[in-house]
């Protein structure tokens, strides 16, 4: 009796031992558990939970407006990083950087579009999954027509906006509209005028004002002739220019009398924002004029909300908007200069931007004419 006694004490002990050994050990062991299924799970959850689209826009200013992009990203679940450029060059150069992701979606005028196609960096559009196509003039929307959109029948890129290169001037100190683009050379507005720094439209307006007929493709004389002039053209700047808020605050402050306006209508909106009553005028000779477009790059890693995008962007409210706060032409509208008023005789003449002959040998000479090598240094 005793001894069976001492053995169930002895269990008794035993088990009391292992329950308190078991009693020790559950709270840890239990949270253990607790956190390996709370991060199994949210582990899980996040591989089959959906992931925030992405969509990269490479644009030049007044292109997105953070009230247009708000209003996509919640339209579409997704989120949009833009990159505004302030030249045709930065446009290039950021397409060729070593960027951690390509660039889904890009603007750019018809001349580099052409460009960009034949280097094979844009995919072919399929125009029905752009229904806004339908609110355009139907000269926008007949691409084969304008140079640079359609190649073998495939369209690459969209209008969106466009304007021309005119002349702006100080009324104040200029009471007569200027005819010619020759007003830039002229001596009495040496320190008052503005140019745009750019290689290929400097040469191109400055072939125009020379009377070239094709401004695009000039043989190694007419080259050698317009170099000449631009650097006779700098007697005159004030300074050179990229974006169009530069140039308006050096207007300003300046009192700039005559100014090359790369960007047209949308800096005399500018400029009259802020106080300045300016002219816009179209030389007799006729004024450059670009048409941006909205295109899809090759390496897109997501062209479905790059066609979203598109798409967004020729919404007739967006039109009206860029009209109203850039000062832009929208493609919605009447196009001044077009075959029909051109054939009545009626509108000024425009010249659209093309491809020019050697873009290496205009940067190469630019780049002397900018930083200020003297005229006798450029051959006749």
């Amino acid at each position: 009796m005793r001894r069976r006694f001492n053995t169930v004490v002895c269990r008794f002990i035993r088990g009391a031992g292992a329950r308190r050994r078991v009693r020790r050990w559950a709270t840890p062991l239990a949270c253990v558990v607790l956190l390996l299924s709370f991060f199994w799970t949210h582990t899980l959850a996040d591989s089959y939970a959906p992931r925030q689209s992405v969509l990269r826009v490479l644009a030049w200013p007044g292109y997105a407006d953070d009230d247009w992009v708000r209003a996509f990203e919640k339209r579409f679940h997704a989120r949009v990083e833009v990159t505004f450029v302030d030249s045709d060059e930065a446009l290039w150069a950021r397409m060729h950087s070593a960027e951690p992701q390509p660039f889904d979606v890009l603007a750019a005028n018809t001349a580099e579009i052409e460009r960009y196609a034949r280097a094979g960096m844009l995919t072919v559009l399929d125009l029905s999954r752009i229904p806004n196509r339908r609110w355009q003039q139907a000269y926008f929307q007949r691409l084969a027509s304008i140079r640079g959109l359609v190649d073998a029948g495939h369209a690459y890129a969209i209008p969106f906006t466009y304007s021309s290169m005119g002349l702006i001037y100080d009324r104040k100190q200029i009471a007569v509209a200027p005819r010619s683009m020759r007003a830039l050379w002229d001596p009495q507005y040496r320190g008052k005028v503005l140019d745009f720094n750019s290689a290929q439209h400097n040469f191109s307006f400055a072939a125009l004002a020379l009377g070239y007929a094709d401004p695009f493709h000039l043989t190694p004389e007419q080259m050698r002739t317009v170099a000449r002039e631009l650097v006779r053209l700098r007697r005159n700047l004030l300074t050179y220019y990229t974006l169009p808020e530069e140039a308006t605050e050096q207007f300003v402050q300046h009192h700039v009398a005559l100014m090359f306006g790369n960007y047209g209508t949308q800096q005399v909106e500018q400029l009259r924002q802020a106080g300045v009553d300016v002219g816009y005028v179209i030389p007799d000779e006729g004024a450059l004029a670009w048409l941006d477009c909205w295109a899809i790059t090759r390496n897109a890693s997501n062209p479905a909300l790059a066609y979203e995008w598109i798409n967004a962007m020729l919404a007739p409210d967006i039109g009206k908007q860029l009209t109203k706060r850039q000062g832009l032409a929208n493609t919605m509208t009447p196009v001044p200069g077009d075959a029909a008023s051109e054939a009545s005789g009626a509108g000024p003449h425009l010249v659209w931007i093309q491809p020019v002959e050697n873009i290496g040998q205009r940067e190469a000479l630019w780049q002397r004419i900018e930083s200020g090598d003297r005229l006798r240094s450029f051959p006749q």
